[in-house]
């Protein structure tokens, strides 16, 4: 998803989250912030530390960063 939306959107500079390309859902378009699947951080965090600490880790040091304008966007979809 974040190839296409780099290709479409090439003249737009994103703020990319690091190692998370594959959680990538989509793009707000107003905000040109990228959004993020939150189940899908998870499963990505989850697969070098437990589900526990792989919330705590999220929650903590993603979701409440905020790094400017362009801070992404997380879409809590794991219910």
């Amino acid at each position: 998803m974040i190839d296409k939306i780099l290709e479409n959107y090439y003249d737009q500079d994103f703020l990319i989250a690091d190692g998370f390309n594959d959680a990538v859902i989509g793009v707000e378009i107003n905000s040109m912030c990228l959004i993020y699947s939150v189940s899908k951080c998870l499963e990505i965090l989850g697969e070098h530390m437990s589900n526990e600490d792989a919330i705590e880790y999220f929650e903590y040091n993603i979701s409440n960063a905020y790094v400017g304008e362009q801070t992404p966007i997380w879409c809590y979809d794991n219910f």
